[in-house]
């Protein structure tokens, strides 16, 4: 992809979510699934939109994915969403599908529009049914013109906080919003990791772009994080375009689409390192900064692998610099490199150069890793291949949280 001239101006809105972008509302309430949290949230264009969706590697894709790509084929576009978070509704057969086709018909009928302009998704337990009569309630209930709670906070699980942001940008003079909001904790692991992401735009995107963009963005964003190395069956997301702003549409022919694509990448980086930095029982971010890789896809290869390694991710946990986990890591990645090229770097501290160990400062070391956010730096002296992945350490709380999940 060729690069832009010149950094476009791309501002960050204070406390922008998916609900930014011109013309979607957006909202979230209780209604009794799990707990007394809202578990129950929705987004709502006031026109139709052209949409786009990434989705699960997993075999075992969850009914709601199925249902929302059916509704995304009809004639690529979406106006609504509906998200419920008790249920995965995955690996529950007929009845699960059918509840999925059910629950986009309520919520069609609820606000006036065809069936196959509404997506949905779920997060939550595998094998459970959706309670469905609890579900129709809530849609009954929801009011574009106010809700209870956030959308963002609607869709959170083992989340411990909400994850949101928004940026505006110009294009063909127009004021473009790109804002987005997402779930993520646990079950994360490159390749679509339970992770749950919805992006909007008041921009005017053709629908084929709209896909390519959000496939390149997410390649380089959300499938660069992994928490615990497991891919679930629910991972999707979503990507709405409704031309709100104004400008031309927007193809790879417009242009401006490259500055299209940095706002849609600053929205999605963004949340995929929320994710990451709030992984289940995690304390720390994990940065893999990878260079001087044969080229960027064996630089994301072994940056995903380093930041994925349970020992790597302990050895963050206990402050300890211990780079003989990191290069054991690189080594097992399966990608063809000379060790004698190899550097390592915890920030700007020198542990490992040219392939042999450094005499650095334990102190210095132990003090960069007590803080909240850690880099690695990686180089390979093989060309000029890169590429960042992010994750988070591994502590006694994620052991705690997921061997109690259900309960």
């Amino acid at each position: 992809m060729e690069k832009l001239d010149q950094k476009p101006a791309i501002n960050y809105i204070e406390n922008g979510s998916v609900g930014s972008a011109k013309g979607f509302k957006t909202g979230g309430m209780h209604i009794g699934l799990r707990t007394k949290k809202p578990d129950l949230g929705w987004i709502y264009s006031e026109v139709p939109a052209a949409a786009a969706g990434v989705y699960t590697t997993n075999v075992f894709q969850a009914a709601p994915l199925q249902v929302t790509q059916e509704s995304i084929a009809e004639e690529k576009k979406l106006q609504a969403v509906l998200v419920n978070t008790v249920s995965a509704n995955s690996c529950t057969g007929r009845q699960g599908l059918e509840n999925a086709r059910v629950t986009r018909q309520w919520l069609a009928q609820h606000l006036g529009i065809t069936d196959h302009l509404v997506g949905v998704a779920s997060t939550g337990v595998i094998g459970m049914q959706l309670p469905m009569e609890k579900i129709k309630k809530g849609i009954a209930a929801i009011d574009l013109s106010g809700s209870e709670a956030p959308f963002e906070e609607a869709i959170l699980t083992t989340d411990t906080k909400t994850k949101h942001l928004a940026v505006t940008f110009e294009i063909d003079g127009k004021s473009v919003t790109i804002g987005g909001a997402c779930k993520g904790s646990g079950m994360i692991h490159p390749n679509m990791a339970t992770m749950l992401g919805f992006v909007t735009t008041d921009a005017a995107v053709a629908p084929d772009a709209l896909r390519q963009a959000l496939k390149t963005i997410v390649d380089k964003t959300f499938n660069r994080i992994t928490i615990d190395g497991d891919t679930s069956t629910n991972d999707m997301v979503l990507l709405l375009a409704n031309g709100q702003a104004g400008n031309q549409p927007l193809s790879a022919q417009h242009p401006e689409w490259l500055v299209f694509l940095k706002g849609l990448e600053a929205v999605c980086q963004g949340l995929a390192k929320f994710i990451a930095g709030d992984g289940e029982g995690a304390t720390k971010l994990i940065e893999v900064q990878v260079t001087g890789a044969k080229d960027d896809q064996s630089a994301e290869v072994i940056a995903k692998t380093i930041v994925g390694s349970s020992l790597v991710k302990t050895a963050v946990f206990g402050s300890d610099a211990n780079w003989g986990r990191i290069v054991c890591a690189m080594g097992y990645s399966g990608e063809a490199f000379d060790p004698n090229h190899v550097t390592l770097k915890l920030g700007d501290l020198v542990l490992f150069e040219n392939g042999v160990p450094t005499p650095f400062d334990e102190e210095q070391a132990k003090n960069a890793l007590d803080k909240n956010s850690i880099v690695i730096k990686a180089s390979l002296g093989e060309g000029n291949g890169s590429a960042v992945a992010w994750g988070c350490d591994l502590t006694y709380d994620y052991v705690k949280i997921n061997a109690s999940y259900r309960s």
